[in-house]
């Protein structure tokens, strides 16, 4: 007679429906939220000024940007 504590043997490559669409879900977010980083840092890279103060914010928000999608990867 089994234990009630012990877990059921299950086929270690079998994954519920229900965790395929949460790990997709979560994949989709994952790859929408870098298509967003994405999107932030080509419109950084367009911009064009010669205010300083302007320039090291850009620099600053750049720099936050590339830091998410590297941590995304």
């Amino acid at each position: 007679m089994a234990n009630a504590l012990q877990q059921p043997e299950v086929d270690p490559g079998f994954v519920s429906e229900d965790a395929r669409r949460i790990i997709e879900q979560h994949r989709t977010e994952k790859e929408r939220h870098k298509q967003e980083l994405n999107l932030q840092r080509e419109n950084i890279l367009s911009q064009k000024t010669s205010n300083p103060a302007r320039r090291t914010a850009l620099e600053a928000a750049l720099v936050q940007i590339e830091a998410e999608i590297e941590a995304l990867q």
